[in-house]
């Protein structure tokens, strides 16, 4: 009862398959666009709990703005609209007239809206207000939001047209304390898709070409997923005081002189479930880091017997209070009993493909002899992952035993991660035969023939035509840098900046 498809042979079809099969999400009757459906959507909650706790931890507090901008408010900044402008949905009147039985737009706006693609405009005119003085400072603020971006080749959770995302907005009397949390907020991330997530990621600048719109520096963090191929899984931009001229973001400083504040943004979105698929899912379907699922431990009662069912349910509901009493990730155990009324075979590969990292089969014999048989989802197929053990060491244990499967989903990744990322790699004929080849790469072979390289750069814009044509990209200036000199594995000129090369989402 395997996945349509495998990895090795046809990884995108994989991915889709992993999604439908886990009923994760569907594309909608709105072109471009998802719905997603109680599980997807459950991780997405589980993860947005973990991060918004991080998030507050760090002093910010969520607020909530417009989804519609003035398009006056994206004129003021060129560079920012430059690099959304082919992305942007915009609203242009504000009724229908039916006139035959046929809708037609009426009654143009005096003004276009921009449907959100980012806040950076709309918030910066709210500072622009809030702020007056440095004892104003800093404003740290959060939003959880849906944006639009009009992606002509979507895929679901990776780029579809609507996704839900967190941007962090921030104000601040200098450039170096702006700068520190644009840093800050990045590490953040890095936390959250490692210790949450179980998913490895490398953390850097992007290069100029690569900035985000209207940005000083972009900071991220990328992760390699099991094609070899990079997922930027978040970004965090230092602004300067470009937002602040253009919408008029004063203060007057301890000097009593006016000057314009600094401003940083950052945001991770729905994209991080793709990542999670694609780092953990196998050819059975998803698997799900405890930390994020949204029922950790799913019994399956099996009832042969009418009779049998009042005791089997009642054995399960007393496992189920005493495990109240225990916690993992310090929280609560999320349970779920399924009660429905499919064949108890159907039911175990349901939760199989949609992830879930522990079933427990629960039928008479366990009631008589006070035991459960648990299925632990990361070593399914495997001897290891199918166990029949007391209930009373079930429920001592399993609060440990799921921070230990997290680990070891993490400890997989990152061994993935490392053993992938070419350093061996120096001169621009090297480079081009390795990119060459195809991905064909799994995450059972562990090595696999294209995935990262870390090699030298030279920075010549030049280099960016090299890039397009091979279909790869720079996805950061690791922040560890080796100061060491090489030669570019673009142009073969005199280099020193080390980069991390890849194909990516």
């Amino acid at each position: 009862m395997a996945l349509k498809c495998t990895r090795k042979q046809n990884y995108p079809e994989w991915y889709q398959n992993v999604i439908s099969q886990a009923d994760m999400a569907e594309n909608s009757v709105s072109t471009g666009c998802m719905v997603i459906k109680a599980w997807g959507y459950g991780i997405w909650e589980r993860v947005q709990h973990v991060l918004d706790e991080q998030i507050k931890e760090t002093g910010h507090e969520n607020y909530y703005f417009p989804m519609f901008i003035p398009l006056s408010f994206f004129q003021k900044e060129a560079d920012h609209v430059e690099g959304f402008a082919k992305e942007m949905a915009v609203v242009t009147h504000s009724r229908l007239t039916n006139e035959s039985g046929k809708l037609t737009p009426s009654s143009p706006l005096d003004e276009p809206l921009i449907v959100r693609p980012t806040s950076e405009t709309i918030i910066a005119d709210s500072f622009s207000k809030w702020v007056k003085s440095y004892r104003d400072l800093p404003i740290l603020l959060n939003q959880w939001a849906n944006v639009v971006r009009w992606e002509m080749r979507p895929r679901l959770f990776l780029r579809t047209r609507e996704f839900l995302w967190q941007e962090g907005h921030t104000v601040h009397a200098n450039a170096k304390e702006a700068e520190n949390e644009t840093i800050k907020m990045l590490n953040v991330y890095k936390k959250v898709s490692e210790e949450a997530l179980a998913m490895p990621v490398l953390s850097g600048r992007k290069p100029e070409h690569e900035k985000f719109p209207g940005a000083i520096d972009t900071y991220c963090i990328e992760a390699m997923m099991q094609d070899g191929k990079a997922l930027q899984a978040g970004t965090s931009h230092f602004l300067g005081q470009n937002f602040a001229r253009s919408a008029d973001i004063k203060f007057v400083n301890q000097n009593n002189e006016q000057e314009y504040a600094y401003t940083t943004s950052w945001g991770v979105s729905t994209r991080l479930i793709g990542g999670v698929i694609m780092s953990h899912a196998d050819d059975e379907g998803m698997v799900v880091p405890p930390h994020i699922a949204p029922n950790q431990i799913v019994f399956i009662p099996l009832i042969k017997k009418n009779d049998d069912a009042d005791k089997v349910m009642t054995y399960i509901q007393k496992i189920q209070e005493q495990l109240k009493k225990q916690t993992s990730f310090n929280e609560k155990i999320r349970i779920k009993v399924d009660t429905r009324d499919k064949s108890s075979v159907d039911k175990v590969w349901e939760w199989v493909r949609k992830g879930a990292p522990i079933v427990c089969e629960v039928g008479m014999r366990d009631v008589e002899n006070e035991a459960l048989m648990v299925k632990e989802r990361i070593f399914f197929g495997k001897q290891e992952g199918k166990k029949i053990i007391s209930a009373a060491d079930f429920v001592s244990s399993v609060g440990q035993r799921l921070e230990t499967l997290q680990h070891m989903m993490f400890l997989k990744a990152k061994k993935r991660l490392e053993d992938n990322i070419r350093t061996d790699i120096k001169t621009p004929e090297d480079f081009a035969r390795y990119f060459a080849q195809s991905n064909e790469w799994i995450e059972d072979e562990q090595q696999g023939k294209v995935a990262f390289v870390r090699g030298k750069w030279c920075g010549d814009p030049a280099s960016e035509e090299i890039l397009k044509s091979m279909k790869i990209t720079i996805r950061c200036i690791p922040s560890d840098q080796s100061g060491t000199s090489g030669k570019c594995l673009l142009t073969g000129k005199d280099a020193t900046l080390d980069v991390i090369y890849a194909r990516s989402y």
